[in-house]
């Protein structure tokens, strides 16, 4: 057998399905549109869900997110656009705003809003959960939040890069850490017809989703086109190899190590058992968060 064949990962990574969302009303009474967490794609280890919102009418937004608890896995919340107030139970309370993030760890509990801090204008964004492993599920609650001045941004030919989390080819660090999963969380802004070529850990899960233009994911094996509002699932591999048209392009780029265990759902709670869903609902019936 070929070194191919034995490592198919140290191969340019391709797009192996292409997705579009499904509009979904969230909250109480947000319009967003679901890409991970939909019956298409359930979920890919360790990302649980991704929602995207984008509205210039404040009846698609202004209800917000009231107080709902959060227990198992991770928030992160990212705007393009507008503002977002946060407040929870333990007191803790900002504002995000245009190319700020707030990663929110809920851990064994925490009960939160999310609410517009604008009455009219766009607000555009997205919220990605990922999961927290097992043994680290019942940990304290805790927030990583950071303003769009926090946020580096790398320059490369024809390309800038904001860098959230992790650590790009270049070298440029996001201020976000989280070493459970070992995410990399990067906003792209491509010229027309630029190139963008970034390494990956070989065995964590990836996605593109574009945000704006259409993008062509180059292999040795074959070409895929995504298009605006379409997310790529990502195959395994080291290099990502990422051209723009004649247009201008963005898009989110997120990696991150799977985790490889059960998950048990129950609205906002995710757990590895059922019982351990149970018991997050009656702790939270209880006042115990």
């Amino acid at each position: 057998m070929s070194e191919q064949q034995d490592a198919p990962y140290e191969q340019a990574r391709t797009v192996e399905r292409i997705l579009q969302g499904q509009p979904v009303t969230d909250g109480a009474g947000v319009e967003l549109t679901r890409v991970i967490g939909q019956p298409a794609l359930n979920s890919l280890d360790p990302f649980l869900l991704l929602d995207v919102f984008r509205s210039d009418k404040p009846q698609d937004y202004i209800a917000g997110f009231p107080a709902h608890p959060h227990r198992g896995f991770e928030t992160v919340t990212y705007l393009l656009a507008g503002k977002m107030r946060h407040a929870d139970n333990a007191g803790h309370e900002g504002v995000i705003e245009a190319g700020g993030v707030q990663w929110m760890t809920a851990g064994r509990g925490i009960v939160h809003s999310e609410m517009p801090e604008q009455d009219d204008g766009l607000l555009e964004g997205f919220q990605l959960w990922l999961n927290l492993p097992a043994s680290h599920k019942m940990t304290s609650p805790a927030y990583q939040e950071h303003p769009p001045t926090q946020i580096p941004r790398e320059q490369r030919e024809h390309a800038e890069i904001a860098v959230i989390a992790g650590t790009t080819t270049m070298g440029t660090s996001g201020p976000v850490v989280q070493p459970l999963t070992e995410p990399l969380y990067i906003d792209v802004h491509l010229g027309v017809e630029a190139n963008f070529q970034e390494s990956l850990p070989p065995l964590h899960n990836a996605f593109i989703y574009v945000i704006d233009g259409k993008v062509e994911i180059i292999s040795n094996k074959r070409q895929a086109l995504l298009e605006k509002g379409q997310l790529g699932v990502l195959s395994l591999g080291s290099e990502l190899n990422v051209n723009a048209g004649k247009a201008a392009a963005r898009f989110l780029l997120v990696a991150a190590k799977p985790l490889k265990e059960p998950i048990a759902r129950g609205g906002p709670f995710v757990m590895n058992t059922r019982e351990e869903i149970q018991q997050a609902f009656a702790d939270y019936e209880a006042g115990r968060f």
